[in-house]
């Protein structure tokens, strides 16, 4: 992984994208115990931290600007692990080793029901949202977080950016806790605007999009169910294990497929 992200980064930041560039990748564990990367401190504040209303627009041209970027040296740097569909087989290969039989069945939906390529496949980030995106001057001066890069339909990134906004509870964002009651009545409203200033730019079908919001939701839903099935010997649950989030977004995907997914109980 660190290696990969070495050569995701590096190769960003040599078109000028603003991911910062690694300037060390070490895979010897014992100065820190384990494999680390050393790069560049891009200036700028997260997104989500100053300027609660408006962050729809930083959102869509950064991503927009990704997706313009040629993809080939990315693409080189993942390898088939990196396509779209070395990202199903990853997602069926988590849902098998954890036994998560109740996501058996969206897996053969997406499989069965994938959309048809419209447009050549784009670099996708995975996880673009507020807290990875940083802003100085009003501009975007850092683009953070790529492990879940793929080169994908850019109605994937889409999708992914779209569920995050709308489904992740607006209490776990990282404003003052005064302003918490402002999240949670604009975080429709900010999923609404940055899902239509995309779109203004670039369409994608409502058809295609449903779909890929799904596929986002998998990821998020095998992990879930991995914490929760093997929680008793893993890490402490944390505050998103804990929230709402994937109760949302079952609930978001049965509406979508018709299929009555589920998870293993919550142990905490």
């Amino acid at each position: 992984m660190v290696m990969r992200e070495q050569a995701i980064q590096n190769a960003l930041a040599d078109q000028g994208y603003p991911a910062p560039r690694v300037l060390h990748a070490a895979l010897d564990p014992v100065p820190l115990g384990a494999a680390f990367l050393l790069m560049e401190r891009l200036p700028g504040t997260p997104l989500i931290s100053t300027r609660p209303i408006g962050m729809d627009r930083p959102l869509f041209e950064a991503q927009l600007r990704l997706h313009a970027l040629d993809p080939a040296a990315v693409a080189r740097a993942l390898g088939d692990a990196g396509t779209f569909d070395g990202y199903l087989a990853s997602l069926g290969r988590r849902v098998a080793r954890a036994g998560l039989t109740g996501l058996a069945e969206l897996m053969r939906w997406l499989h069965e029901r994938r959309p048809r390529p419209d447009a050549p496949p784009v670099i996708c980030h995975g996880d673009l949202h507020p807290q990875n995106v940083l802003v100085q001057g009003g501009r975007v001066s850092g683009v953070l977080d790529w492990p879940n890069t793929v080169i994908a339909d850019a109605a994937f990134d889409v999708a992914s950016t779209h569920s995050i906004l709308r489904y992740v509870p607006a209490g776990l964002a990282s404003v003052p806790r005064p302003l918490r009651w402002l999240a949670r009545v604009g975080q429709p409203i900010l999923a609404a605007r940055y899902l239509r200033g995309y779109r203004r730019r670039h369409a994608i079908d409502s058809e295609r999009l449903a779909y890929y919001e799904v596929a986002a939701a998998m990821r998020a839903l095998a992990q879930a169910g991995e914490r929760r099935s093997r929680a008793a010997g893993g890490p402490p649950a944390s505050e998103l294990d804990r929230s709402a989030y994937a109760d949302r977004l079952l609930a978001h995907v049965a509406g979508v497929t018709g299929l009555a997914a589920s998870l293993p109980v919550r142990p905490w």
